[in-house]
């Protein structure tokens, strides 16, 4: 079992059963996924609730003194968002129907099974968290898209007037291009450009998933379906029923996968793996991909009648490098948007714009986010100087300052290039803390190699001082 992740922090559920012994064991179930804290009474469970605020509550309905119905009607009152889970005896279902009528989000008949009570547990939060990004993405209805979308360059001026025609359709959309070039931002400009603007906007990664568990994502599964399920899940169709659903990196499918997708567009209807109900869902589906689809399907990987399907309304978005007039607004919009600790935004200098400009990002925004949160974090003062750029973009600085040294007579061919060489290294050494062997990666040379030049430059093999 991996360790968990250091610093994380952890949900909190709040436990209220008048028995300890029930406390006492799903507090040691649940402890190592979340922090746990006990009441047992309904008054104690309230008191505990207005003082750690917890992510959820589950509660036993059957407690001495404040029964756990007035413990719930009075929960809602103080905070209508926690999600309460009721704990019930299997003779109380006419009360738990009732505790769901008063706002519960789902209950547990006792004696369940820990495998059930986790899979109730992270059903209630996941399903908190789509209501919590549907209530965000109200909230934000009125802001510009230029909040989220920044481009002024004609080509982003297409992809700006496609996401205006198209958004408010049912149609669905398939958005093209390189990596990084932000097409979930496309993606959630049309959902929020829609009617289903207030339902869930649920989106897949398709080649972070493997491919035994794509289906299950996609469809959900029924307990029992496979090992390891050992409770029914809901899948991303199903999640996104009356909203959007975007699957990115769709060309990463397997044809099989594919052909079941493609049944659910025709058919508007899907079985859960290890189930035999159709599920029917309202669904818009906007899919995205790197790949080129159409030199896919010559290749036999893709299938031509979900790629007519999906390609009903085409969107491309080009690489930042054929959209060089956004790379300053954009790169600033990060500057601004974000501070380091302690710090006021930071503005680009004249010189550090230009060598930004300059470079091509084959990351494209992602690499230009990355870049800008490295300078928001590691420079110290209000301005960003070339030199405080990554070696690889402020290379074409120093090439450029060697090459009008050589042409205007000042330095001999063979010192310019000794004192390019000098630059390059001592910046690596730099970015890697005189490490020789990650310096070598870095240059994309041998450590023997790079010993030698640091001795024929007169490199010190410690930072006895810095290169600006």
């Amino acid at each position: 079992m991996e360790s968990p992740t250091p610093n994380r922090v952890k949900k909190t559920i709040l436990v209220a059963d008048d028995e300890a012994a029930v406390r006492e064991v799903l507090a040691d179930v649940l402890a190592e996924s979340y922090e746990v804290v006990a009441a047992g009474s309904g008054e104690e469970a309230l008191e505990q609730a207005g003082r750690c605020h917890p992510s959820m509550v589950l509660l036993d309905l059957r407690m001495p003194g404040m029964s756990g119905m007035a413990t719930l009607e009075e929960l809602r009152k103080r905070d209508t968002e926690v999600p309460v889970v009721v704990l019930t005896a299997t003779t109380s279902y006419q009360t738990a129907v009732e505790a769901m009528r008063l706002g519960a989000a789902d209950y547990l008949a006792k004696p369940f099974e820990v495998a059930e009570l986790l899979h109730v547990i992270e059903r209630t939060l996941a399903t908190q968290n789509l209501y919590n990004e549907v209530r965000y993405h109200r909230n934000n209805l009125h802001r510009p898209q230029s909040t989220q979308m920044i481009g002024s360059s004609p080509r982003m001026l297409e992809v700006f007037e496609r996401i205006r025609q198209v958004a408010d359709t049912p149609s669905t959309v398939l958005i093209t291009g390189e990596s990084g070039t932000g097409k979930e931002l496309v993606a959630r400009a049309l959902h929020m450009g829609s009617a289903r603007r207030d339902a869930p906007f649920i989106a897949l990664n398709c080649a972070a998933i493997p491919e035994n568990l794509i289906e299950a994502e996609l469809f959900g599964h029924e307990k029992g379906a496979f090992t390891s399920a050992t409770g029914k899940r809901v899948g991303h169709f199903e999640l996104a029923d009356n909203g959007t659903l975007f699957l990115d990196e769709l060309g990463d499918l397997a044809l099989a996968t594919q052909a079941k997708i493609l049944r659910v567009l025709q058919e508007r209807e899907f079985t859960r793996v290890g189930g035999t109900r159709s599920i029917q869902v309202d669904v818009r589906l906007i899919a995205a991909t790197n790949h080129n689809l159409e030199e896919a399907i010559r290749e036999g990987t893709f299938r031509e009648d979900l790629y007519y399907r999906l390609a009903v309304f085409p969107i491309s978005l080009p690489p930042l490098r054929e959209r060089p007039e956004d790379i300053l607004p954009i790169a600033e919009h990060f500057l601004r948007s974000r501070t380091g600790p302690g710090q006021g935004p930071k503005r680009l200098s004249r010189e550090a714009a230009e060598l930004l400009s300059a470079y091509a990002w084959p990351g494209n925004i992602r690499e230009l986010e990355n870049v800008m949160e490295q300078l928001i974090i590691l420079v110290r003062g209000d301005v960003v100087g070339p030199a405080d750029l990554p070696t690889h973009i402020r290379r074409r600085q120093v090439s450029a300052r060697a090459s009008d040294e050589v042409l205007a007579g000042n330095v001999s061919f063979d010192k310019a290039v000794a004192e390019f060489e000098r630059e390059i290294i001592v910046r690596a050494l730099n970015e890697t803390g005189f490490v020789q062997t990650r310096a070598a990666s870095v240059l994309g040379i041998t450590r023997r190699v790079l010993k030698y030049k640091m001795d024929q430059l007169g490199i010190p093999a410690r930072p006895t001082y810095v290169s600006r």
